[in-house]
């Protein structure tokens, strides 16, 4: 890493929003300066919730803004939906002290997007001399390890290229193969399933309720109060923390206007379910779910199939329904892979993970093509797989 430098950054802003963002791009949502900033700024990426900010900055040889990356330093491995307590359980059990760590990723977000962010004109080598450079910052801090989580399969390879530990996940995301309407969705899938989403979406809608889509500044300060409301319904029903404060989401549709998107049910003129959704370049991201009551069939239709029209009227490519979930399947959201990398400075430590990754590898492998066969669409020669 001769001749390049690395400085770590506790703030967002300490980095311009046009520089982190000519690195970024515009593709993917979360690793916005919008949103991060948002995270930041309403208080729920701090030092309380365990998510110290340690933004990288990589500076080529000429002085040239190289590449970043969104940095945490953690002492827990809440919110990242890559489990690796394990590890620290082993380590610690051993005498090593697994925390404080480095995580590279969005906080609280499963969802694949670019995390070693290289500027358009930066030199070729530059993913590769970042991925060094994480490494690096182990040795040089006493960190026990680094984890870049939810990565695009480029920067996996090379993370692994440079000696980083690949691990795989399983989601279910839906892919639009060019559909003019759902009706046109409808027709790749058995007769058995197609009839079971068409009485899934009669239900939902016969309810009573109304629903609306709405974007950016056309959900009101009325709308997010309700939201945060079900975002901490549904964390209570699952004994988990909400990690993310009130102030978050009306930050978040100012400063990323309409690549927000709230699907919203009301039953008169009262809220009473939303799905959170961020809208990417050609994939819309299913992040938050909540209700308040009991109507039949209201997740599914909020979060998967009006997910699907909002993707088939926008022209998107793909719907990220969000983590876990194998009923996703029969609703046509098929396994795929997620990606992640890890570097552990304990040799020892090292060694024992990777013979664990390589069994879940295996074990992952098995579950997707076992989870593919049960696909509700029709088969190739157009027979239904009933």
């Amino acid at each position: 890493m001769a001749d390049w430098s690395m400085t770590l950054h506790a703030s967002i802003h300490d980095i311009p929003a046009d520089q982190w963002d000519a690195c970024a791009g515009s593709d993917n949502p979360f690793v916005s300066h919008a949103f991060l900033s948002a995270l930041e700024d309403s208080g729920s990426v701090c030092r309380e919730t365990g998510w110290l900010p340690r933004h990288v900055r990589l500076q080529a040889p000429d002085g040239t803004l190289a590449a970043l990356c969104p940095a945490y330093m953690k002492g827990h491995s809440w919110g990242e939906y890559v489990f690796d307590q394990g590890w620290a359980r082993a380590f610690e059990a051993a005498g090593g002290d697994y925390y404080p760590k480095l995580q590279v990723a969005v906080p609280f977000t499963p969802a694949t997007g670019p995390r070693l962010l290289c500027h358009p004109d930066a030199p070729a080598q530059t993913r590769a001399t970042m991925a060094d450079a994480l490494r690096g910052l182990c040795a040089q801090t006493g960190l026990s390890s680094a984890h870049v989580t939810f990565c695009e399969q480029d920067d996996s390879n090379t993370l692994t290229d440079r000696g980083w530990l690949p691990r795989l996940g399983l989601q279910f995301h839906w892919t639009n193969n060019d559909y003019t309407c759902f009706d046109d969705f409808l027709a790749t899938l058995s007769s058995r399933k197609r009839k079971a989403i068409r009485r899934e979406r009669r239900d939902a809608n016969a309810a009573g309720l109304t629903f609306s889509t709405l974007c950016g500044t056309a959900i009101t300060p009325a709308d997010w109060q309700a939201f945060y409301g079900f975002y901490t319904d549904t964390i209570d029903r699952k004994w988990g923390s909400a990690y993310l404060t009130p102030a978050f989401f009306p930050l978040l549709s100012e400063r990323l206007g309409d690549k927000v998107v709230l699907m919203l049910a009301r039953d008169g003129t009262t809220p009473v379910a939303a799905a959170l959704n961020l809208r990417g370049t050609d994939t819309l991201f299913g992040r938050n779910w909540g209700c308040r009551g009991d109507w039949p069939f209201l997740h599914f239709e909020l979060c998967y199939y009006r997910a699907i029209d909002f993707a088939i009227a926008n022209g998107l490519k793909r719907v990220e329904a969000g983590a876990q979930g194998e009923h996703k399947i029969q609703r046509g959201y098929l396994p795929v892979p997620t990606h992640s990398a890890h570097w552990l400075e304990n040799p020892g430590l090292r060694t024992a993970v990777a013979t664990f990754l390589d069994a879940e590898r295996a074990d992952i492998l098995a579950q997707a093509e076992a989870l593919r066969a049960l696909s509700p669409y029709r088969q190739e020669n157009g027979q239904d797989a009933d």
